[in-house]
């Protein structure tokens, strides 16, 4: 039951961390403020320069991990077969490498000097989903091996 409710949070926590600020970027210099950045705000701004780019980022970042937690949903609530547990899993690694990119952006700024760069909280509450969601899909696992091995998984049935 508690999993169940953890991946369900997800679907709200999830639209919250794409709006919720990740970075305060700006020149470094005294007078200058920092613009925040949400996932939101960077997909505005790709599309408006590198479609390909956009739409991958968009891919990773939104739709990967959210079919994902429908998918683990759909799983929990047995209205979705446990055969697709390796195509929910190759869903969550293509989210947390979107986490990954945003830290090494983070990294090759502050590595050239010329810019300031925070972090904010929403990178953490992004992070934090996603690690959740992978967290959520490894525990719904090994119910996915009795059922393999021929022994259904589910209330009632024998180990």
């Amino acid at each position: 039951m508690v999993l169940r409710l953890a991946n369900l949070a997800l679907l709200i926590l999830f639209p919250i961390s794409w709006f919720a600020p990740l970075l305060r970027a700006g020149i470094d210099l005294p007078l200058f403020g920092l613009d925040e950045i949400s996932v939101v705000s960077g997909l505005q701004a790709l599309w408006a320069t590198d479609i390909a780019l956009a739409l991958l980022v968009t891919i990773l970042a939104i739709f990967a991990p959210y079919l994902k937690t429908i998918g683990l949903a759909l799983i929990h609530f047995g209205l979705m077969r446990r055969k697709v547990l390796p195509v929910l899993d190759i869903m969550g690694k293509l989210a947390m490498a979107d986490v990954f990119l945003i830290a090494l952006y983070i990294i090759l700024v502050k590595g050239i000097g010329l810019a300031r760069v925070e972090t904010a909280w929403g990178l953490y509450l992004f992070t934090a989903c996603v690690l959740a969601s992978i967290a959520i899909s490894h525990v719904t696992k090994p119910a996915r091996k009795r059922v393999a091995a021929g022994v259904e998984a589910g209330p009632g049935s024998a180990p």
